[in-house]
């Protein structure tokens, strides 16, 4: 076994997933092999109907492959079933996504410690946790407002501190900046690359944003499911 795969927080194996059958067969993931170190800030790049948001769910147990594996610290991912894979997925992967995926009922700081209630984290420690998280990402003094209440910029910052509060081993960013204006998209970026660096989270995203690429410092090319280059600046 070689040492990417002995310490990757993410692998997959010859991943693929497949639509349909005989001629109107769709590979959406076509046999994808790739590693993710800790500590990196990746980027899954291409075009539309590429792969990139599949590789993501395939990555994060959202979706089932036809065929191969997906392991996280180890474990594999695309083996679990029913409970044991959400459970696995809350202690383990945080995600964002384009559209926020925030409980309108909810206000920011319930939304955020939302995952902690459900890992059966102590009210004195979640409470702390969510508030310095809510701080770091700029939202201090915005912690009871619900999600109509907030910018989309705001609400982004809120799925942001969602992913992260519950200390995962890595975070997928589906596109992450698609609904978002250009400043506002550098903001958070500049925001999660900070956190990337001064403390080691692992992000992956989906993109073809130019100012996640040039942020990234590792960008995988997908075209028509497979990967064609894999680049680290």
């Amino acid at each position: 076994m070689n040492q990417s795969v002995k310490t990757a927080v993410i692998q997959t194996h010859s991943l693929s997933k497949h639509y349909g059958e005989g001629d109107t067969l769709v590979k959406a993931l076509d046999q994808v092999s790739v590693a993710i170190q800790p500590g990196e800030f990746t980027a899954i790049v291409g075009p539309s109907g590429s792969g990139k948001s599949t590789l993501l769910q395939l990555m994060g147990g959202l979706d089932r492959p036809s065929t191969g594996d997906v392991l996280l610290d180890g474990k594999m991912v695309s083996g679990m079933t029913g409970t044991q894979l959400s459970n696995f997925r809350r202690d383990h992967i945080g995600f964002i996504f384009q559209a926020y995926n925030l409980i309108p009922v909810l206000s920011a700081a319930e939304n955020v410690e939302y995952i902690m209630l459900l890992q059966g984290v102590a009210e004195t420690e979640r409470c702390q946790r969510t508030e310095e998280i809510l701080a770091r990402v700029g939202l201090q003094g915005r912690e009871d407002r619900r999600p109509a209440q907030l910018s989309g910029g705001q609400q982004q910052r809120v799925a942001v501190a969602r992913a992260m509060v519950s200390h995962p081993s890595i975070i997928l960013a589906d596109e992450p900046t698609a609904n978002l204006d250009s400043q506002t998209g550098i903001d958070l970026l500049d925001m999660m690359k900070e956190l990337n660096e001064r403390q080691g989270m692992t992000f992956l995203f989906s993109t073809h944003d130019p100012k996640i690429m040039e942020r990234a410092g590792r960008l995988i090319y997908l075209e028509d499911g497979r990967v064609v280059r894999d680049e680290t600046k």
